[in-house]
């Protein structure tokens, strides 16, 4: 049986960043919208990071010791989450990692825009592995 209290406090923060910055973005100094855009990304890179390894832990328990060393790539265990019922559909979760790959460049106005957008997209997804995760969770 898997803890998933990590990955539901950091789904949780995610959203709860979220959920303030489009309360008050618009009332903000240009000083304080790139801070609290910068606190999004980074609750965006750890509830990301969580959900890929929850997936890949989740996987490790419930599939055959043969094929224990699939996936080799997030891609595939992307893709290998939507065929257990994980996750509808890997493709977003490409673009989410697309996404988490940017997070270094973050000093970049343009790109901080798209990681700060794909955090908004991602939590919905993010929520529904984790009522999954919880339901299969035995």
């Amino acid at each position: 049986m898997l803890d998933l209290s990590s990955l539901q406090k950091s789904v949780e923060a995610l959203e709860r960043s979220i959920d303030a910055a489009r309360e008050g973005m618009d009332s903000f100094g240009e000083d304080l919208r790139m801070t609290v855009r910068a606190g999004v990304i980074q609750n965006f890179e750890v509830a990301y990071e969580q959900c890929w390894k929850f997936i890949q832990r989740w996987l490790q328990v419930n599939r055959v010791p043969e094929e224990a060393g699939l996936p080799r790539t997030r891609k595939e265990l992307f893709r290998l989450a939507a065929r257990e019922g994980l996750i509808d559909d890997p493709r977003p979760w490409f673009e989410y990692g697309e996404a988490r790959n940017l997070t270094s460049h973050t000093y970049d106005q343009a790109q901080a825009e798209l990681v700060y957008a794909a955090a908004g997209r991602f939590v919905p997804e993010a929520k529904a592995l984790l009522a999954r995760l919880e339901a299969l969770n035995d």
